[in-house]
C-alpha cells in the first residue's frame, strides 16, 4: 500500500507569512507583467520553471482511465443554474475549457499563466490586467481573442451560475487594453477579485452565436484544452479524448499532465452498483470514504490477484462540512436551540462506531484539519475584535467557545435526549401525548430529504442508516420525521429551490476561501435559487467575514477573518456534522501510477487524473 505524507502545515504557512513581510516591501514599480499571482507574498515558482512540483515530466502518454459517478446527465453546460450537467467539465479544471490563469495545487492560492502569458495589478489590487500567449488556440485550431475573453465573462457575468454573477457585480469596467489585453477595474476594495478574474473559463464566442447560453444543451462546447469530448451517450457515460495538437502541451503548467489518451466517465445509478462495477474491472479507481469499509470489504479477487491495489494519500485541505442541514427557511429550524436539539439527539458516536468502527474524527468545524480552523476556547486577538460588533446578534458559543455533543454508545443516549428535551421546552416544544407539540397544539413535523444515487461522500444506503438510526432517536422526542428518497434529477430541482427541512449536506472548502463563500452563507441565497447556502443563513456578521477575507493585508489578519468566520458557521448549527479523513484512500487499477510528491491539497482536482499515467508494458 502507497502511503504520502506532508510536512507540518505550520511550515506552510510560516512560508506564506515570510512571503507577506516581502510583499510589504516598496515594489520596483506601480505595476509589471508577472508569470504568477498570489493572494499573499510571492509565487513559489519562479519565472522559467519547468514544471509544477507534483507532475512527473517523463510520464509516458497513452492508455485510457475509466472513472465513475453517480446519478445522471442531461446537459454539456455546467457553467448555469439550469439543466443536470455533466460535471467532469466543470469540476476537472483545464480538461475541456481553460482560463487565463491556472492554480497550483502545491500552494494555498497561487495562479500561473496559462492562457495568458503575463498578468499585472496595482499594490491595492483594485484592476487586474492580462495579456493572452499569441499561440493560443481552441481545439478547432483556430485562436483565442480578446473578443472570446472579454464575451466570456460577460455571458457568464450576467447569464451563468450564481457563482459567476455574483463577482462580476463588483467589475466595474472591462476594457482591451492591448492587441491581447483586457484590463478588469473593480468597484469593490477585494484583494481576491485580481485573482477570481483569471479562473473563469474561456469559450468560443463564435460556437453561441444565434444560441441562448442560459439554456441546457447537449451542444459540445469547443475549448482550449488538452481533451475534447469524444463521445456522448447521455445520461449513461461521456468520454474526453486527447488532443494531440493541443497548443499548450509544452508550457511549464502542462508538462507532465494530462497523459491519458482517453478519459471517460461512466453513470451509475448509486454508489452501490459503482462499486460492484469497480470490483468487476469495469472502473479504474474507487475513491473509498470510510475506514472501516476499506479495511473490511477490499479483499476481491482483483486485490487479491494484484490486478487492483490500495493507495492511501494524505492531504492538508479542509474538511468542508458533511452531514445532515436545517433549513431555516421553515420556521420550524429558524430557533439555534431547536438546531442544537436536533444535533444533541444525534447520536455521533453509535453512529460512528456502527458505520465506520470509529475511526474517522468528527468535523468539529468547517475547516477542521486545518490552520484555519477555529481554536478551542473562546475568541480571542483578531478574532475577538472582528466578531465583538455583531456580540449580540450571534449565538451562544460563538465568541464563547463551542463544541459538539459527545453522544452515548448505546444507540440511545438518554443524556442528549434530556439536553434535547430541554432545548425544545425553552423555544416552546413540549411532549404532548407522546408528540412533540407548540403551545397551540401544531406537531413538530419535518421531511428528510435524501437522493436515492447517494453522494460523495456516502452511498444512500449509508445515508439511509444514518437517517433510520437518527429517526429512531427523534421517536424519543416525540417526532416522527418523513424520509422521502428521490432521483438525482428530482432531488437537484427539489435542493436547488430549497423545497426541503432538512437533507444530506456536502460542501468541501479550500485554503483559500474568499468571495465564493458569499455563494455558500450570503443572503442572497436566501431566495436566489442554485445557491450553496441551502440553511437559509441571513447572518450579516457572516458576509462581514468574508468581505475582511478580502480586505486582509496578511495572512495572520486573513486567518483570523476565517476563523471568525468559522466561529460564525460552526456555533450557528445549522449541520449535524458526521466524520471526515485525513488521507484518501483510492483503490485503483495496478497499471495506473502517479507521481511520488504529492500537492498539499493531496488527492483533488488537478491531481487526479490529470498527474496519473498508464504504466508502460514491459
Amino acid at each position: 500500500m502507497r502511503f504520502f505524507k506532508f510536512a507540518n502545515e505550520s511550515a506552510i504557512w510560516r512560508r506564506i507569512a515570510l512571503c507577506v513581510c516581502v510583499a510589504s516591501m516598496p515594489l520596483a514599480s506601480p505595476a509589471e507583467p508577472m508569470h504568477a499571482i498570489a493572494m499573499y507574498g510571492e509565487p513559489a515558482l519562479a519565472p522559467g520553471f519547468d514544471h509544477l512540483p507534483y507532475a512527473n515530466p517523463e510520464a509516458p502518454k497513452g492508455g485510457t482511465i475509466r472513472l465513475a459517478e453517480t446519478g445522471s446527465f442531461d446537459s454539456l453546460n455546467p457553467w448555469i443554474l439550469m439543466g443536470n450537467p455533466v460535471w467532469p467539465i466543470f469540476t476537472q479544471p483545464g480538461l475541456l475549457t481553460e482560463s487565463l490563469m491556472t492554480r497550483s495545487i502545491d500552494e494555498p492560492f497561487t495562479l500561473y499563466g496559462l492562457l495568458a502569458e503575463s498578468v499585472e495589478t496595482d499594490p491595492d489590487r483594485t484592476w487586474v490586467e492580462f495579456t493572452l500567449r499569441p499561440e493560443a488556440r481552441f481545439s478547432d485550431g483556430t485562436p483565442v481573442t480578446i473578443e472570446d475573453v472579454m464575451w466570456s465573462y460577460e455571458v457568464l457575468g450576467t447569464k451563468g451560475h450564481p457563482r459567476y454573477t455574483t463577482v462580476w457585480s463588483k467589475v466595474a469596467t472591462m476594457q482591451q487594453t492591448g492587441p491581447r489585453s483586457v484590463r478588469f477595474t473593480f468597484n469593490t476594495p477585494d484583494r481576491e477579485l485580481a485573482m477570481l478574474m483569471g479562473m473563469r473559463p474561456i469559450l468560443k464566442k463564435a460556437q453561441w452565436q444565434g444560441r441562448d447560453f442560459d439554456r441546457s444543451s447537449l451542444m459540445v462546447p469547443v475549448g482550449s484544452g488538452p481533451y475534447v469530448i469524444d463521445r456522448v451517450d447521455p445520461g449513461r457515460s461521456i468520454s474526453f479524448r486527447r488532443n494531440p495538437d493541443y497548443w499548450g502541451r509544452d508550457l511549464p503548467v502542462s508538462r507532465g499532465l494530462y497523459n491519458f489518451d482517453v478519459i471517460r466517465y461512466d453513470y451509475f445509478a448509486d454508489a452501490s452498483t459503482m462499486f460492484e462495477a469497480f470490483k468487476a474491472g469495469e472502473i479504474d479507481v474507487w475513491r473509498e470514504l470510510v475506514a472501516a469499509r476499506w479495511d473490511r470489504d477490499f479483499y476481491f479477487p482483483a486485490i487479491r490477484d494484484g490486478r487492483v491495489v490500495k493507495s492511501e494519500i494524505a492531504h492538508q485541505r479542509p474538511s468542508g462540512i458533511i452531514g445532515l442541514v436545517m433549513n431555516t427557511r421553515n420556521p420550524l429550524f429558524a430557533d439555534w436551540r431547536v438546531r442544537q436539539a436536533m444535533i444533541e439527539a444525534f447520536n455521533y458516536r453509535f453512529i460512528n462506531m456502527t458505520l465506520s468502527g470509529g475511526k474517522d474524527p468528527r468535523i468539529s468545524s468547517y475547516f477542521s484539519n486545518s490552520e484555519l480552523a477555529m481554536e478551542p476556547g473562546p475568541a480571542t486577538g483578531r478574532e475577538a475584535e472582528l466578531l465583538a460588533p455583531f456580540a449580540d446578534q450571534l449565538p451562544p458559543g460563538t465568541i464563547e467557545g463551542y463544541s459538539l455533543p459527545e453522544g452515548g454508545t448505546r444507540a440511545i443516549d438518554r443524556e442528549g435526549i434530556r439536553a434535547a428535551l430541554d432545548l425544545l421546552r425553552q423555544a416552546g416544544w413540549t411532549v404532548q401525548d407522546g408528540e412533540l407539540r407548540d403551545a397551540a397544539g401544531r406537531p413538530f413535523a419535518f421531511e428528510i430529504l435524501l437522493n436515492q444515487s447517494g453522494s460523495a461522500m456516502r452511498t444512500s444506503a449509508e445515508t439511509r442508516q444514518i437517517v433510520d438510526i437518527f429517526v429512531q432517536s427523534l421517536r424519543n422526542l416525540g417526532i416522527r420525521p418523513q424520509v422521502t428518497l428521490l432521483d438525482a434529477a428530482q432531488y437537484v430541482e427539489r435542493t436547488n429551490n430549497y423545497q426541503f427541512d432538512m437533507t444530506w449536506y456536502e460542501r468541501g472548502l479550500s485554503l483559500s476561501p474568499g468571495n465564493e463563500q458569499l455563494l455558500y452563507w450570503g443572503h442572497k441565497g436566501v431566495t436566489q435559487t442554485g445557491s450553496k447556502n441551502w440553511m437559509g443563513m441571513n447572518v450579516p456578521a457572516a458576509e462581514a467575514m468574508i468581505a475582511e477575507m478580502g480586505h486582509a493585508g496578511g495572512a495572520e489578519d486573513y486567518r483570523a477573518a476565517v476563523r471568525a468566520l468559522d466561529r460564525i458557521l460552526t456555533a450557528g448549527r445549522y449541520v449535524i456534522p458526521v466524520s471526515y479523513s485525513r488521507i484518501s484512500r483510492l483503490a485503483h487499477a495496478s497499471r495506473l501510477d502517479y507521481p511520488e510528491k504529492t500537492p498539499l491539497y493531496g488527492d483533488w482536482p488537478g491531481f487526479m487524473p490529470e498527474t496519473w499515467w498508464q504504466k508502460e508494458k514491459k
